[in-house]
């Protein structure tokens, strides 16, 4: 895919996404279920576009502003770093530079990747239309993020460690879940020590490997020094709500819950949420299995018991794995919330859908992901938590 079509299809999503708030607007209810939502106002901004820093949004623009209040540690420090220092290059106007960030990161990160899958084309369609892409776009860390995590998996192929140290600390700045990054480049190092590898290359390779850890621990020496709780990222996690627990809680006793949720629940908007985060959990699942049984050419399952497992292809074996971690980290605290916002970084679960060879199939899930795409987008615009 080249530059040009990049470019269109980026414009081309942020014009339907624009479109879709306005007439959410006229016809959605407000909602504005969520703190600060008034401080929206003091951005002079236009509310079809200041509405994508709702929710955790107005938290990155108050970290960037004034420091971390009390709980808000949950959020990783990168991003509203970036803005805060940004800001003044954009009018001072925080929300602004928010955006700016989250666009044009998002959109060197679909170019990277197309620079490093062949046919890309149905994977970045399948990104820009998935329900909760608009998160790409918002005043959220998942632009940023996923330019970082393209850029080190592109790198990592390109055997350039020192850039991959760059991005790969980056990313565990970012988000926890960029920690999970020392899968992919695990898997690499193993199939490169090669006594032919050069010294100095090596050691780069092995310092790089521990940059995820450098970053969070980073992280966590900072939150050590300033409240006395190095994982007050996790701790504080109940005080957002969404039932989230601080302590570990299993997959089934997750799948337990949901099903007391359809059982016994009122049939408002938070039923239906649980609906998608139940039906998305499920689905990009299902399709990871798929994708590792490919990777590991299991044709069936006789196979598992009686040969040898063959693997395919270590990086996408490698990147299947970093999917499945993205997917199953969140549920470790008791829910299935947000998870449709997560799966966007389950980048094997997009490859995987660009490969099936029945086009019904493709363009079936194309109108399923249209359609929730614009009632999530429109609901989150109208103060809704949809993920």
């Amino acid at each position: 895919m080249n530059l040009f079509l990049i470019l269109l299809l980026f414009l081309l999503w942020r014009i339907f996404d624009f479109l879709i708030i306005f007439f959410s607007q006229k016809i959605i209810p407000y909602l504005g279920f969520f703190p600060y939502k008034d401080e929206l106002l003091l951005f002079n901004l236009p509310n079809w576009i200041s509405a994508l820093a709702n929710f955790d949004g107005l938290h990155y623009i108050s970290i960037a502003r004034n420091g971390y209040a009390q709980y808000e540690q949950a959020f990783f420090p990168l991003y509203p770093i970036l803005i805060k220092f940004l800001t003044p290059l954009f009018s001072n106007n925080q929300l602004l530079t928010g955006l700016i960030i989250s666009n044009v990161s998002f959109f060197i990160g679909i170019t990277i990747l197309a620079r490093s899958y062949k046919d890309s084309n149905w994977i970045i369609v399948f990104l820009l239309l998935f329900p909760t892409s608009f998160f790409f776009g918002a005043v959220y860390t998942e632009g940023l993020f996923f330019l970082l995590l393209i850029s080190t998996l592109f790198f990592l192929k390109k055997e350039n460690y020192l850039l991959v140290f760059i991005f790969v600390l980056l990313a565990s700045l970012t988000r926890l879940v960029g920690v999970f990054l020392v899968i992919p480049m695990s898997f690499h190092l193993i199939q490169r020590l090669d006594p032919r590898l050069r010294g100095d290359d090596r050691k780069v390779l092995f310092i790089a490997l521990l940059a995820p850890l450098i970053g969070l621990f980073s992280y966590c020496f900072y939150l050590w020094k300033t409240t006395g709780d190095p994982f007050l990222f996790l701790t504080s996690q109940p005080v957002f709500g969404a039932n989230r627990s601080s302590h570990l809680i299993l997959l089934p006793q997750v799948y337990w819950r949901y099903f007391k949720i359809f059982l016994t629940a009122v049939h408002d908007s938070r039923f239906y949420v649980s609906v998608v985060e139940f039906f998305t959990f499920n689905f990009v699942f299902v399709v990871l299995v798929l994708d590792l049984f490919r990777n590991l050419n299991i044709r069936n399952w006789s196979l598992i018991r009686n040969s040898k497992l063959e693997i395919r292809n270590y990086d996408l074996l490698a990147l299947n794995l970093f999917s499945f971690s993205n997917l199953i980290l969140p549920t470790l605290t008791g829910t299935f919330s947000s998870i449709p916002r997560y799966s966007l970084f389950s980048i094997s679960f997009f490859i995987y859908l660009s490969q099936i060879k029945n086009n019904l199939i493709k363009y079936l899930i194309f109108i399923v992901f249209l359609i929730l795409h614009i009632l999530l987008l429109g609901y989150f615009t109208q103060g809704y938590f949809i993920s």
